[in-house]
């Protein structure tokens, strides 16, 4: 005799008597969807606000997609030159390309044109300052040690691509300012020794600008690089839903176990809003902050530079390295190699650096072990200083980026600007190193003081041969000499009354307390009963 399993027998579940459950029945018999989708929604995400900001990413690249969509069906990607006859009056019977003249006709001609295309371009800055944050949140907190070496692997790779995407997107209107840095591009790829020739011919189809360009980047603007970038997302999340979600150590918390809310409904409550407020703040800042007027800058023509060029924020690095590296022309081996290339060069080890991070960091420390408990940046000064050496050489570079701007407005030599932004160069990354290693350790020291002899309580007692003390709330039993017994395990440390209850937990309106905590409830004793028991007389209090 031989029997059949029943999945719903396995599970110890009845079987569906409604025409509804039996037909999910009868699809997850075929597809097998039961399973996997409970698993899904009993997943646990640790709840803290840093864990939301690769939403956000997630969230404007959404609006990307849909935004853009709209776009493609009134863009024209061509080059032909055509004469404006459209409603933006100061630009009528001016020749321009085709791709410029339907720029024009989607701000100004378009229903809800004008608002799409710039909820277009703020979602991309969004999702790259969004990109670029939450990996400094990975960075300061080791969140990419071993087993998520992959994802920073892929987090790299979505910020190179995103920079490259966004290049890309500012360049298809064909207006001047684009056209001028498409010009700095053309520039830096013929710099390249050998092969750079060939690869310009190859991107351009002939010299700048040619007529193929603003084609080719629509290519790979609206299908290869987005279908990469969709495909890098999805590993990404495969990768947090396969492996265990990092949370940062405290009570109960260990590298074996997630603690936090469930996937649905909670977490999935919080995403949806969080879905929301972004979808909000890009529409609000599409209708109401003005961004990208390439109508003002006319069409692209090679003989022309607009003033004051400048590239969004997060590539501006390039333009500010390239400014800033001396005008140095070589010869080597009979080929001629001019300066911009020793700047793209210079960004190499950069590059590689950032992508090999993980494996540099483990291979000094020697540190294989798996991490699902993430580390305070001040438990790592190292690695903490290093990231801020890092931001403090990006930032130099991007303020250099726009030095000519910063000496007009503040009438300041260019020639002055560029050497402040090389002698800047060289010392603020160092500078920026030694503070940070600096505060780090500041930080650590303040955390087991307060482990060692208790929170300040505000309460000043003077001793009766007139010395004045702060009577601290120690956190736990204290030793026979007084101090407390807890050790430093990298969780934060509470440093006021109100964390421990000793004073009662304020509760929080939008702006501040909207509850005072009352006076000392905690300490067991008053003031005045502590200093009969101890012979001290309190003498003033901060609360």
């Amino acid at each position: 005799m031989t029997t059949t399993a029943n999945p719903s027998s396995e599970t110890g579940s009845r079987p569906p008597n409604t025409a509804l459950g039996k037909a999910a029945a009868g699809i997850d018999d075929r597809m097998t969807m039961a399973r996997p989708t409970r698993r899904l929604l009993n997943k646990v995400f640790p709840d803290h606000w840093s864990f939301m900001l690769g939403e956000i990413a997630l969230y404007s690249l959404i609006m990307l997609l849909l935004t853009g969509t709209y776009l493609t069906f009134f863009f024209d990607a061509s080059m032909k030159e055509v004469v404006y006859h459209g409603s933006y009056v100061p630009l009528q019977g001016v020749p321009m390309s085709a791709a410029y003249e339907s720029s024009l006709n989607i701000s100004f001609d378009v229903r809800g044109g004008l608002i799409i295309r710039q909820m277009h371009h703020w979602a991309a800055l969004l999702f790259m300052a969004a990109i670029v944050v939450h990996m400094m949140r990975i960075f300061f907190t080791g969140a990419f040690r071993k087993p998520r070496e992959t994802n920073w692997l892929i987090g790299c790779l979505l910020l190179l691509l995103g920079i490259g995407e966004g290049f890309m997107g500012y360049s298809l209107p064909d207006d001047l300012l684009s056209g001028t840095g498409l010009r700095i591009v053309s520039g830096i790829i013929l710099s390249i020794p050998v092969i750079g020739t060939w690869l310009h011919y190859l991107l351009f189809g002939g010299e700048f600008p040619g007529d193929l360009i603003i084609g080719r980047f629509y290519i790979i603007h609206v299908l290869l690089l987005p279908g990469i970038i969709l495909a890098l997302v999805g590993v990404h999340l495969l990768l947090v839903f396969k492996q265990k979600h990092t949370q940062w150590p405290g009570a109960g918390r260990t590298e074996d176990n997630v603690i936090g809310h469930r996937f649905y409904p909670i977490f999935a409550a919080k995403g949806a809003s969080l879905n929301m407020l972004t979808f909000g703040v890009i529409a609000g800042l599409g209708g109401l902050v003005q961004i990208n007027p390439f109508w003002l800058y006319g069409p692209y023509n090679a003989s022309q530079v607009s003033s004051g060029s400048q590239p969004d924020w997060y590539a501006g690095f390039g333009d500010g390295i390239a400014r800033l590296f001396p005008s140095w022309e070589t010869r080597l081996w009979g080929f001629t190699i001019p300066g911009p290339f020793y700047a793209v060069v210079l960004l190499g080890p950069i590059f590689i650096g950032m992508f090999a991070y993980p494996w540099i960091e483990a291979r000094l420390t020697k540190d294989r072990a798996m991490h699902n408990l993430l580390q305070r940046p001040r438990d790592v000064p190292v690695r903490t200083a290093l990231g801020a050496m890092s931001l403090a050489f990006y930032i130099v570079l991007v303020i250099s980026g726009g030095n000519d701007i910063i000496a007009e407005k503040f009438d300041i030599s260019l020639n002055a600007m560029t050497w402040i932004g090389r002698v800047g160069l060289l010392i603020a990354p160092p500078i920026a190193y030694w503070i940070t290693y600096r505060i780090c350790l500041g930080l650590q020291q303040h955390d087991r003081e307060v482990l060692d002899h208790g929170i300040e309580t505000g309460v000043l007692m003077r001793l009766p041969h007139g010395e004045y003390i702060e009577i601290h709330q120690p956190l736990g039993e204290p030793d026979e000499h007084g101090h407390g017994a807890l050790k430093y395990g990298g969780a934060a440390v509470p440093k006021k009354m109100n964390k421990v209850g000793g004073a009662g937990r304020a509760i929080r309106g939008f702006f501040g307390p909207i509850e005072s905590p009352p006076d000392l409830p905690q300490l067991g004793r008053g003031p005045r009963e502590s200093a009969d028991a101890d012979n001290r007389e309190p003498v003033s209090s901060r609360e």
